[in-house]
């Protein structure tokens, strides 16, 4: 764990150095196989470790997917970012900060620090988003991120105090049964109240429907690096807070909890009626994003191990194939000069290549076999089938759409006649193969040794 911390450290000095672009993207790939290792004899418990940071089965695979996605954005980065004079440095500096954030909140034993490192992420995801956006309108987009997401957090850093407060503790470490029996003595607290206060930032950061408007907005205006890391990485930080506030606060069902767990439901399903009144690329993928987080956060809700196992290899499924669409969606948009589904007609015709990897991504998105999001879902669906079987309508109809809008996408940009504004003799470099390739391997080979992505061996 702490080898991971100061790889990415001395991996901060390389990227700041006057090296080559392509060494940086070479050391990011070194730490990157260096993470995976990691995966193959991972901590499965909270024991033997010291009083700041520690590593179990689930840390360890969001960090590993946080050094992944890095790898990408440099690749993806190349044509926009590496132009600039004195935009690389800047734009290294950033990447790395990020990559610390995350594998500190990934592996904080005190729940109060993970909410300050949990907070910290939005940071140098502003300035990529600010920094590298396409239109004046990213500084609304950014505006819309940091209210959502600072006005949700507070009631949980309110119940974080009180908690502590109580208990004489912030560590996750500590007895579960023991600090529930310490919470349940105050009579004034209630837990339809305390799902409000410990839930609200999580679901916001995931993000669940109702609370989802600055994701289409902070996806549209972001560059491709930010889209991948939004879509990847930050979205997961939501599912990571609410299983570590479960073990926490050893908590159980409530009232308001039955009600999220109906209002992810059936928000999945609206979001998924929503990608089809999408004209812009990024913003169906963004919305599809919220629905396929919809179910992973059923299954959180499900309050079983299948449930559990199910989301987090849904959150790993979905960090490679948005990552994937996104970068489509960039390319596409260098060859045509528009995202528009509507005039984006007959890619097939001129690049075969690009639409077959459009092909490639879009049924993983609608978890066809072999990817890893047909096992995540596999997983979820028993689970909140046995949680109320009043749910199977929905279930099957999220399932039924995100089936829809995945070929809707793919036949609405590829198919028809040929496009008006795309670049003659233009096609695909080895650079835009390695990138794609390397989103495709992990999210259909890894289902041959599943339980390196699940909670458990």
């Amino acid at each position: 764990m702490l080898g991971l911390v100061m790889a990415n450290l001395s991996l901060f000095f390389l990227l700041n150095s006057s090296k080559s672009w392509y060494l940086k993207i070479w050391g990011l790939a070194l730490i990157s196989l260096l993470s995976i290792f990691q995966l193959y004899s991972p901590i499965f418990s909270y024991e033997s470790v010291n009083s700041y940071m520690t590593q179990d089965s689930m840390s360890s695979i969001l960090i590993c997917l946080s050094f992944w996605i890095s790898l990408m954005m440099m690749i993806a980065s190349q044509g926009s970012v590496k132009k600039a004079k004195n935009s690389p440095k800047f734009f290294s500096a950033l990447l790395v900060f990020l990559n610390l954030i995350l594998i500190v909140t990934f592996s904080m034993t005190s729940i109060l620090h993970f909410y300050f490192m949990f907070e910290a992420s939005l940071i140098p995801t502003l300035l990529i988003i600010l920094g590298w956006g396409y239109q004046p309108e990213r500084l609304q987009a950014g505006m819309y991120m940091m209210i959502y997401t600072v006005a949700a957090s507070l009631p949980l850093l309110v119940t974080i105090m009180w908690s502590g407060y109580k208990i004489n503790s912030f560590s996750i470490l500590m007895n579960s049964s023991l600090r529930t029996e310490i919470l349940s003595a105050d009579l004034f607290w209630s837990y339809n109240f305390l799902t409000f206060l410990i839930f609200t930032a999580f679901l916001v950061k995931l993000p669940m429907f109702s609370v989802h408007l600055w994701l289409p907005k902070a996806h549209v205006e972001a560059p491709v690096a930010g889209s991948m890391v939004l879509a990847a990485i930050l979205l997961k930080l939501g599912g990571y807070g609410i299983f570590r506030v479960y073990q926490f606060f050893n908590f159980y069902s409530s009232t308001l909890s039955i009600i999220i767990f109906s209002l992810a439901i059936w928000g999945g399903v609206l979001t998924s009626v929503v990608c089809f009144r999408q004209v812009d690329f990024k913003s169906l993928i963004a919305y599809s994003s919220v629905g396929h987080m919809s179910l992973m956060l059923a299954g959180a809700f499900s309050n079983s191990s299948w449930g559990w196992g199910g989301g987090l290899v849904l959150m790993v499924s979905h960090g490679f194939c948005s990552s994937a669409l996104f970068a489509l969606a960039n390319y596409t948009y260098e060859k045509t000069h528009t995202r528009s589904l509507l005039l984006s007609k007959g890619i097939l015709l001129v690049l075969p290549a690009l639409a077959m990897w459009w092909f490639l991504f879009a049924v993983i998105n609608m978890a066809a076999p072999p990817s890893i999001n047909l096992l995540g879902e596999i997983m979820i669906f028993p689970s909140v089938i046995f949680s109320s079987s009043y749910f199977i309508l929905s279930l099957g109809l999220m399932s039924f759409l995100a089936a829809l809008y995945s070929m809707y996408l793919y036949t609405a940009s590829q198919h028809g006649g040929s496009p008006k504004y795309i670049k003659p003799f233009s096609q695909l470099n080895s650079t835009v193969f390695t990138l794609l390739f390397l989103h495709w391997v992990p999210a259909n080979l890894l289902i041959a040794k599943s339980e390196l992505v699940f909670l458990w061996v």
